[in-house]
């Protein structure tokens, strides 16, 4: 190991122990209870709750899939994807976060968004509950595997080792982080991951654009690949048999652009729908101290989600001036190192490992996210709703007390699901970007349809939220695994007809089903009114 790299590594290992110190500051309070466990206890102020949002929810794709994209086809599906995100948090801190906050405490004071959703429409027998805490183990592990692919990426190359054996490193890191301190901790720590992550994009695309000549000399560069800067068209690498972007004469050879059309940018900009449905977004929503607070947090995540969304585009534009034919991202997957090269490359050492951080601190603040929602799913809906279960477990391990048996639970439920996401990220060639697109997709049409009418609309019933649950997972995969494959018109992001389909589907079947008691559709009116 040279000297660069060993100070690049001191800078991300002094990282490391910092985060590790602020679980363990927080152990003790999150053994309490698995409510303190789970959801902090309710007691996130709003820069803590907007931050660790934004950043739970960002993921290594911020740093590394978003700038591969734009480094990779131009601004298009970069652009519309950022558009549609920025939008999505805007509007679901105005609409969601008030009511689901008022509505999780007056229906049971849910901890966990199935329990939410199983409260809210008074089931006896658990349906929803359990359905609900299958698909988020379902899609976290999918999203988890993206943190490890980020994971592997990152530290084969700045340190040379294999991808994985970095990939197995960082899994364990990982799951150690989320076994000390629970909610309250990665919360505090992902406030402090948001800032590293936004600096890191800001210092990296100034310090580019200077290296590169300035905005001009990125922008005529830009203007030079066909369709890289359009917003209708993607810019498209001729390719070898290997997947390899062609150079002739020491420049990356292009094709004519491919169009992107006004159905492709609907479909792009949906991604804003996924976040009516993402557990680890909705779950700040329901922890923050005060209803109050969330007008402060809305701003505070829309600024930091513009600042961080353009930055990391920017980068990867920015980076087809300075290197243009680098062999490590010459192929779609390896493009997504782009924001690692760049910052190697530019910065001093100690620097860049502070910078590489943000990539790290990315990784880290949404996987201990994911485990956590994901294994409390599992230990809450399934492990906790069956007396049997528990009765077993506790006389197996001779635990007397319920709720540290369901937390005990839970963690080995983290660790069966860090396994199955280390499993699906082991394909050396995975594109961070393509996971995290699908995961999104799942989470968005699953859970985001129940939940905006569950908010909104009383007369939604217990057949219809089922319907509608099953309905949109079942098209995420239908789509895109058999409409997407043949082109045209299907060719397009499979959220949102999936999430449109879950919808229809909500509306149909509650229809045509009995009304909600009087008691739901009270509940629902006293969430309303709800003041602390």
């Amino acid at each position: 190991m040279d000297s660069s790299t060993l100070q690049i590594f001191i800078a991300m290992a002094g990282y490391m122990l910092i985060v590790i110190g602020i679980g363990l500051a927080y152990a003790k309070r999150a053994n309490k209870s698995s409510e303190d466990y789970f959801i902090g206890g309710r007691s996130l102020g709003p820069w803590v709750a907007a931050m660790s949002a934004e950043a739970s929810d960002m993921s290594g794709w911020l740093l590394m899939g978003l700038p591969g994209v734009a480094y990779w086809c131009g601004i298009a599906d970069a652009a519309w994807t950022a558009i549609g995100l920025a939008i999505g948090t805007y509007v679901n801190w105005l609409i969601v976060a008030k009511r689901l906050r008022k509505y999780s405490t007056v229906s049971g004071n849910a901890i966990t968004i199935p329990e939410f959703f199983s409260n809210r429409y008074h089931e006896k027998n658990k349906i929803i509950m359990t359905l609900s805490a299958i698909f988020i183990l379902v899609f976290f592990a999918v999203y988890a595997s993206s943190c490890f692919v980020t994971c592997g990426k990152l530290f084969s190359t700045l340190f040379g080792y294999s991808y994985h054996s970095m990939l197995i490193a960082g899994a364990i890191f990982v799951v150690i982080y989320t076994f000390l301190g629970g909610f309250l901790a990665e919360s505090v720590s992902d406030f402090m991951q948001a800032i590293v992550m936004v600096v890191a994009l800001v210092t990296v695309l100034v310090t580019g654009t200077i290296h590169a000549g300035g905005l001009d000399a990125v922008l005529e560069n830009a203007r030079a690949i066909p369709g890289y800067l359009s917003l209708t068209n993607l810019a498209t690498p001729v390719l070898d048999a290997n997947g390899i972007q062609q150079v002739v004469n020491g420049a990356p050879v292009f094709g004519e652009p491919t169009p992107y059309g006004f159905l492709k940018i609907v479909s792009t900009m949906s991604w804003g729908l996924g976040y009516f449905g993402i557990p680890q977004v909705l779950l700040r929503f329901m922890a923050i101290r005060k209803v109050d607070e969330l007008k402060k947090s809305r701003r505070i995540a829309t600024v930091w989600v513009l600042i961080s969304l353009f930055a990391a585009v920017a980068i990867g534009v920015m980076g087809r001036v300075l290197f243009p034919t680098e062999t490590s991202l010459l192929t779609a997957s390896g493009a997504e190192s782009i924001f690692i090269a760049l910052s190697k490359s530019l910065l001093p050492a100690l620097l860049a490992g502070v910078v590489m951080a943000g990539i790290l601190a990315a990784t880290i603040s949404s996987s201990d996210s994911y485990l956590l929602i994901a294994s409390s799913a599992f230990a809450k809906n399934i492990y906790e709703k069956s007396p049997k279960a528990v009765n077993m477990f506790k006389k197996f391990t001779k635990m007397s007390d319920d709720d540290k048996s369901v937390m005990f639970v839970s963690r080995i439920a983290l660790l069966v699901i860090s396994i199955l996401g280390v499993a699906i990220a082991w394909k050396e060639d995975s594109v961070i970007f393509d996971i995290v697109s699908f995961a999104w997709s799942g989470f968005g049409a699953t859970f985001g349809p129940i939940m905006l009418f569950s908010l909104f609309w009383k007369r939604t019933t217990y057949q219809g939220a089922i319907a509608g649950m099953v309905s949109g997972a079942f098209m995420v995969f239908f789509w895109k695994l058999k409409l997407v494959p043949m082109g045209g018109a299907f060719a397009i992001y499979e959220l949102l007809p999936a999430f449109i389909f879950s919808a229809i589907m909500i509306v149909v079947v509650s229809l045509l089903t009995k009304k909600p008691s009087a008691e739901i559709t009270e509940e629902f009116e006293k969430a309303k009114a709800y003041t602390e």
